[in-house]
């Protein structure tokens, strides 16, 4: 009976020790989190200057050197190991924590867009330059100044928690997001070749995009497939140059390019499965001829491609090249098809994402994490995607009680972000670092 009495003491005394250290890490968890809350709201002021500058000396893909110089001064400011002029002008910076543990991936993008801004705001981009030719004016009209300022902010809190972090935190400032200009390499793809993701290998990598028409406070994700794969296409119709006032005569390259133009958009509406996912054909540009009354030799189309599924985008690929080319036989001409595979799907790795989700809810709230259908805009986050297990989620950035549908879409003149939309990416960003660093 004294044995037993022993053991059960010692039983009670294990679980009671048990308990006790159990309510030990939340209590410290819950301090952690406290301390993340205060410090973003401690800097927020200094994540919008960052953001304004960067709005204010937008700079366009492959040509971020001003971006870069002020991203790299302050990341030296905060003590970290810096690299420049990686993928021509992308930052990392890497922090390495008091303890040891896994080393987390955290992105931004930092190019603009060749778009001319014209919301009103005090801080509005009035540079211009000049892109393939035009002159054109240059605005962040994507929200990639927002990124590069919520991670920056990110940085700052990070370092400021050094001795709590149970790992290393890779920060990727990535160039030519919105991609490199023709004949030149760059991006994210870019970036992985020069070996990013090496010394230290990186064990997951985490991503956002502020997003417009999602309201501040929000954040919405997905698992697997979130953003489509994107291909570009350029078919080359030739015919038989000839006089307008007889088109007998010749081989009319312009009005074969109307018939497989519609043939592409009956390869989504009648022979794509569109109930396993979303896919868009789109000719963006078609080009031929010189005057009225002359029916050229040659016209050429551009456009691009959009899937969600990989084995989908393989047979759609294949159809293509089957409608341009029997189309343009059909009518005694003759189709060249050149598709060039872009982006990869951004795929957001389903045990990632199920581990993390409880984060994305604690920072914003449960009832302000959606979850969302898939979209056929690109990202090319997607290359880091494919060598790391990586989660990429949307961040609001459209003002409270705002319709959606009049809210400008990215990429266009009027688009607009609510700054206080930054502090749920800048709190999601640390708090994500520190949560996965804890369970591994």
């Amino acid at each position: 009976m004294k044995k037993v009495g022993i053991c059960g003491m010692l039983i009670v005394l294990l679980v009671l020790g048990l308990e006790s250290q159990a309510v030990a890490q939340q209590e410290h968890s819950q301090k952690i989190d406290e301390q993340i809350n205060e410090q973003t709201e401690e800097i927020f002021g200094q994540v919008v200057e960052w953001r304004r500058h960067v709005h204010e000396n937008p700079e366009l893909s492959n040509r971020e050197e001003e971006t870069a110089e002020f991203i790299a001064d302050y990341m030296r400011e905060l003590g970290l190991e810096v690299e420049t002029g990686v993928a021509h002008t992308g930052v990392v910076a890497i922090l390495e924590g008091e303890n040891d543990g896994p080393v987390v991936g955290l992105r931004a993008d930092i190019d603009a867009l060749p778009v001319k801004e014209r919301a009103d705001v005090p801080f509005k981009s009035t540079k211009t330059t000049t892109y393939l030719g035009k002159e054109v004016g240059v605005s962040h009209a994507c929200g990639h100044d927002t990124h590069v300022a919520m991670l920056m902010g990110a940085a700052k809190i990070l370092s400021d928690m050094k001795d709590e972090l149970n790992g290393t935190v890779k920060f990727i400032f990535q160039p030519a997001e919105e991609g490199a200009p023709p004949g030149e390499e760059g991006g994210a793809e870019l970036m992985v070749k020069e070996g990013v993701l090496e010394n230290p290998d990186v064990d997951v990598v985490f991503g956002q995009h502020i997003n417009s028409q999602t309201e501040v406070g929000k954040i919405r994700y997905r698992p697997k497939g979130t953003m489509a794969a994107a291909d570009r296409f350029v078919i080359t119709v030739k015919g038989n140059q000839t006089h307008g006032s007889t088109p007998w005569t010749g081989v009319d390259p312009i009005v074969t390019s109307a018939k497989i133009i519609e043939g592409l958009q009956s390869i989504i509406s009648r022979q794509t499965e569109l109930t396993k996912a979303a896919a868009v054909i789109s000719v963006g540009k078609i080009e031929a001829g010189v005057r009225n009354n002359i029916i050229p030799e040659e016209a050429e189309m551009i456009g691009t491609i959009r899937t969600l599924d990989t084995g989908m985008q393989e047979i759609i690929h294949d159809k293509i090249r089957h409608v341009a080319t029997k189309t343009a036989e059909s009518m005694g001409a003759k189709a060249e098809v050149k598709i060039e595979k872009g982006y990869p799907v951004t795929y957001n790795d389903p045990e990632l994402t199920e581990q993390m989700l409880p984060t994305l809810q604690d920072a914003a709230g449960s009832e302000n994490v959606i979850l969302s259908d898939a979209i056929t805009g690109a990202e090319d986050f997607s290359f880091f995607q494919k060598k790391v297990p990586g989660l990429y989620w949307f961040v609001g950035g459209m003002p409270k009680d705002m319709d959606p549908s009049e809210a400008a879409p990215h990429h266009t003149p009027d688009f607009y972000i609510e700054e206080e939309g930054m502090k749920l990416g800048v709190k999601t960003m640390v708090q994500l670092t520190v949560d996965y660093m804890k369970q591994h």
